[in-house]
């Protein structure tokens, strides 16, 4: 990792309550402001001013899930002057307002995408498979195409897919608006041993530039990892994410980029 990055990120995280400018931020990096934003977004995907935002916004969450505070208090924690503002930036990158989300059981809150993007008309598939690093137990992923590297509300088209223990998951994800999308993941895998739940963990992916076209199926495998500084933080309100007890399965077919067959 880029430790200018790296430094960059960790003032963020540490003074995201501030207002941290580029300038800011790009002295954290001992760089100047055209080479950290450069570095920045080649090493992230995002601009540092959208990685601010994304933790911002994650930090707001874990206050209205884990405290009492008002909205107001929250959005003047997080760094937002005006609580209007903090609610619609919450509202977009979460998916739902604030008093809603902190109202959610912790199995609910997830809703389906919105319309297609305006003037997308075809639509294709993206398949694969969906793999776990070493010494994870059984896991559940939501998997999601996104126009954004920033995991956030809306996908265009997304699922969930229980993956075995020791062996990936074969993943077919349909009705994909055509273009070019950031295919996002994330998962909840148990550990291993007598009680695997106690050693639970949070897995991410994100393959970048996956392009579909209309009647075809695009191949994109998904390797997921435990989140690095450098992954930004995920703000969509999840479906349940609980891992399953116990999972059978074969393996997957072969499966390429090809248009589908006629019906």
């Amino acid at each position: 990792m880029d430790k200018a990055v790296e430094k960059a990120i960790e003032c963020m995280w540490e003074r995201y309550n501030e207002p941290l400018s580029l300038a800011e931020m790009a002295s954290c990096a001992g760089l100047s402001r055209f080479h950290f934003a450069r570095r920045f977004r080649d090493e992230t995907g995002t601009t540092p001013g959208r990685f601010l935002a994304a933790v911002r916004i994650h930090r707001a969450g874990l206050l209205l899930r884990d405290t009492a505070m008002s909205v107001t208090e929250v959005a003047s924690a997080v760094g937002y002057g005006s609580p209007g503002s903090f609610t619609s930036c919450f509202t977009a990158g979460v998916g739902l307002p604030p008093g809603r989300f902190r109202r959610l059981p912790r199995t609910g809150g997830f809703e389906p995408p919105g319309a297609r993007p305006a003037g997308r008309t075809g639509t294709g598939a993206v398949a694969g498979t969906i793999g776990l690093p070493e010494g994870r137990g059984n896991a559940r992923v939501f998997l999601g195409a996104f126009p954004t590297p920033v995991l956030r509300h809306p996908p265009v088209a997304w699922m969930v897919v229980d993956v075995p223990s020791g062996r990936p998951a074969c993943y077919r994800l349909a009705d994909v608006p055509e273009g070019t999308w950031y295919l996002h993941a994330v998962g909840e895998a148990d550990g291993v041993g007598p009680d695997p739940s106690s050693r639970r963990h949070s897995l991410v992916a994100r393959n970048d530039a996956v392009p579909v076209s209309e009647d075809a199926v695009t191949s994109a495998a998904v390797r997921l990892h435990r989140p690095r500084p450098v992954d930004p933080p995920v703000l969509l309100a999840l479906p349940d994410l609980e891992p399953p007890p116990a999972l059978t399965g074969g393996g997957c077919p072969v499966i390429g980029s090809h248009p589908k067959a006629a019906v």
